[in-house]
């Protein structure tokens, strides 16, 4: 990989709360060792799957959760969209999809996503009944119009112990989709 690259690309990684968001560890730490700067933003639901600590070690750098945050005068939301070339969403749950896709903004991932201008990327993951729900597919749609890029979902074994569609794209895929945005 071309070093310049990877040192002029700076990613926001959001993770929102799904069983998946383990896999979000993955996705930080490779994008650090091939040279990324990281910096992730978790929503509460997030922290019932993974802890802050774990992120922390993997990119060196606090982990942003709440709305008002001092370290940011002007708002995390601001701050972080102006300062990041890409926003990648991992795992990008029901509701988080649905937030997006109705202009919803009552946490700091979800204003976050209105105030960014950079490349927006998502990996969907969900139960399968309701990954194939209309509201979701519709929201899906609304998102891929305005622009944001799906990284899957596949198919595969679910947390709720059937195969079907919306298990989430393993942390290779998602690198490498990163690793492809051209700014």
């Amino acid at each position: 990989m071309d070093n310049k690259l990877a040192d002029s690309k700076k990613i926001l990684l959001g993770v929102s709360g799904g069983v998946a968001a383990y896999k979000s560890a993955t996705v930080a730490s490779r994008l650090v060792q091939d040279g990324f700067d990281v910096r992730v933003v978790m929503t509460e639901s997030a922290k019932q799957f993974i802890g802050e600590a774990t992120f922390m070690a993997l990119t060196g750098k606090k982990v942003v959760t709440q709305m008002f945050d001092s370290e940011f005068p002007l708002g995390p939301h601001i701050e972080l969209a102006r300062d990041h070339e890409v926003l990648c969403i991992v795992p990008a749950t029901a509701n988080t999809i649905g937030k997006m896709a109705g202009g919803i903004a009552d946490d700091l991932l979800s204003t976050l996503y209105l105030c960014f201008t950079g490349n927006v990327l998502i990996a969907p993951a969900m139960n399968c009944e309701m990954w194939d729900s209309a509201s979701v597919q519709r929201n899906v749609k609304i998102l891929e119009k305005d622009g944001v890029q799906m990284i899957g979902p596949e198919e595969g074994w679910l947390s709720c112990r059937v195969k079907g569609m919306g298990r989430m794209s393993e942390p290779e895929r998602i690198v490498e989709e990163l690793k492809s945005v051209k700014r």
